[in-house]
């Protein structure tokens, strides 16, 4: 004795689908058809246009520099008159 946790009177022993559920599904077969077709291509399309758009974004008129703008070396006791520089001195002393 076999149990069966799914019974279907349109699905067959082989979970195939029976002449009923076909005879119930073909009136709307074409409809269904035509509305997947059309959210497939409002998909693809609303896709190409972004990509498009996104393509003809020219950066020309941005200046790209060839390296990195660079600090000039302080000494430590400039580094040290900052309010945060100082704190965090102060605190790190203070774990010593």
């Amino acid at each position: 004795m076999g149990y069966k946790p799914f019974r279907s009177t349109y699905y067959d022993e082989r979970m195939r689908a029976s002449p009923a559920l076909l005879r119930t599904r073909a009136p709307y077969l074409i409809k269904n058809t035509i509305t997947g077709v059309a959210i497939c291509t409002l998909v693809v399309g609303i896709y190409t246009y972004t990509i498009n758009a996104i393509s003809q974004d020219e950066f020309d008129d941005v200046i790209v520099p060839d390296e990195p703008a660079r600090r000039p070396a302080q000494p430590q006791a400039q580094q040290l008159s900052g309010g945060t520089t100082v704190a965090v001195q102060q605190a790190v002393d203070a774990r010593r």
